[in-house]
C-alpha cells in the first residue's frame, strides 16, 4: 500500500500549500467552540478509493476529529450515498475539507475508470495495468487507486525494471545490443521488457531473450500474429491506442497484459461533496 510515514510527509506538504499560516476565512467567521459533523457523499455512481487517506488528512489537521467511513474502501456506490463523516471542531473540518476531497475525488476517479476497463476485458486472460503517466508527487496513491479498482501495477518507476523503448534501441545500436547490455548490468532477478513496433522487432526481442515484449500501437491482426510468434516464450503486453471501445478486441488477441495510460493521466474528478451540520456547545 504505502508507508504511513511517507503519506504523512506528503499530507503535511499539501496542507502547508493550502493552509499556509491558517484558514483566514474560517478563523474569522467560525467561533473556536463551534462543533459539527461533515457528511461526505457521492454525487455520482462509481468506486470509492482514498478513505484512509482522507482520514489521515483530517487527523493531521486536528487529532481530535473523528472520521468514520460509511462504506468499505473499494465499494461501488450510487448517487447520494454517504461515504464518510467527520465530526468535531468546525474550524478543523473546514480547514481539511478541500485537501481531503481533492484526494478522494482523484483516487475514486482512477478506481472507477480502472474498474470500467477491468470489466471490459472480463472473460479473457488479459490483465489491465497502469503506466508511469501519473501526477508528480501522487504516483504511489494513484497506483494504489488502480489496485482498488481491480487493475494491476506496471513498474513503479525507472529503477525497478528494464523497459527498452525505441530511443534506447536507437542509442544502443539495436535490440540485441540493448538487451545484452541490460543483462550485464542488472541483477538476475530483474526482468527485461522490449518495446516492439513490428513483427521483425518481436522476433529480434525473442532472439535476444526478452522476458516481456510490448506490442506498441500494433493492429489487432498484427497482435494476433505476434502472440502466435511468441508462443508463450515471453509475456506479451499491448500498449498504445487503448480505450474503452478498443480494449475488448485487444484482449481477445491473446495478449497477457494491456497497459493503459488513461487510467491515471486524464481522469475527471469523481464528484464528492461535504455538507456541514453544526451543533453549538
Amino acid at each position: 500500500m504505502w508507508s504511513k510515514r511517507e503519506l504523512q510527509q506528503k499530507i503535511e506538504e499539501w496542507l502547508h500549500e493550502d493552509l499556509g499560516f491558517g484558514d483566514i476565512t474560517t478563523m474569522s467567521t467560525i467561533p473556536e467552540s463551534e462543533q459539527g459533523v461533515g457528511i461526505l457523499y457521492a454525487k455520482e455512481a462509481g468506486i470509492v478509493a482514498g478513505l484512509p487517506v482522507a482520514q489521515q488528512v483530517f487527523a493531521t489537521v486536528d487529532p481530535d476529529l473523528v472520521f468514520t467511513a460509511k462504506v468499505e474502501e473499494g465499494a461501488r456506490v450510487e448517487y447520494g450515498t454517504q461515504i464518510a463523516e467527520v465530526s468535531g471542531s468546525v474550524r478543523s473540518i473546514l480547514s481539511g475539507e478541500r485537501l481531503a476531497l481533492n484526494l478522494l475525488q482523484r483516487l475514486s476517479a482512477i478506481a472507477t475508470k480502472t474498474n470500467e476497463y477491468v470489466r471490459a476485458v472480463e472473460g479473457t486472460k488479459a490483465r489491465v495495468v497502469d503506466t508511469r503517466k501519473t501526477t508528480p508527487g501522487l504516483r504511489f496513491l494513484e497506483k494504489y487507486a488502480v489496485r482498488v479498482g481491480g487493475g494491476h501495477n506496471h513498474r513503479f518507476a525507472l529503477y525497478d525494471a528494464v523497459m527498452i523503448k525505441d530511443n534506447h534501441i536507437k542509442g544502443a545500436g539495436g535490440i540485441a545490443q540493448a538487451v545484452a547490455a541490460a543483462r550485464a548490468a542488472i541483477p538476475h532477478t530483474m526482468t527485461v521488457e522490449v518495446e516492439a513496433e513490428t513483427l521483425e522487432q518481436v522476433q529480434e526481442a525473442l532472439d535476444a531473450g526478452a522476458d516481456i515484449i510490448m506490442l506498441d500501437n500494433m493492429s489487432n491482426e498484427q497482435m494476433v500474429e505476434a502472440v502466435q510468434l511468441i508462443g508463450g516464450r515471453a509475456v506479451v503486453e499491448a500498449s498504445g491506442g487503448v480505450n474503452l471501445e478498443t480494449i475488448g478486441s485487444i484482449a481477445r488477441t491473446g495478449v497477457d497484459i494491456i497497459s493503459v495510460g488513461a487510467l491515471t493521466h486524464s481522469v475527471k474528478a469523481f464528484d464528492i461533496s461535504l455538507d456541514l451540520n453544526t451543533r453549538k456547545r
